[in-house]
């Protein structure tokens, strides 16, 4: 006796057993997918303070050069009176 496959209507969970396994992984896979997300957008924040920090950074070092070689200057017109 062979028993054919009447066409199914309806929900696929009232002829398929549920499968715990499948559904486990699948939101183990959502919950690292969030995560991931998260920790991407993360360190694009930190980027983008690394960035403001390194700008400011030659920014006081500039300064500094500046004001040594301003005082260079400075000494070089003190020592000879023109």
């Amino acid at each position: 006796m062979t028993h054919e496959n009447p066409q199914k209507s309806g929900s696929r969970y009232l002829y398929e057993p549920f499968n715990a396994t499948a559904a486990k992984v699948d939101t183990i896979e959502k919950v690292n997918e969030e995560r991931w997300k998260g920790l991407e957008r993360r360190l694009m924040v930190i980027e983008g303070m690394l960035e403001r920090l390194e700008k400011r950074l030659w920014l006081a070092v500039y300064g500094i050069v500046g004001f040594v070689l301003t005082q260079a200057v400075y000494q070089l017109l003190q020592l000879n009176p023109s």
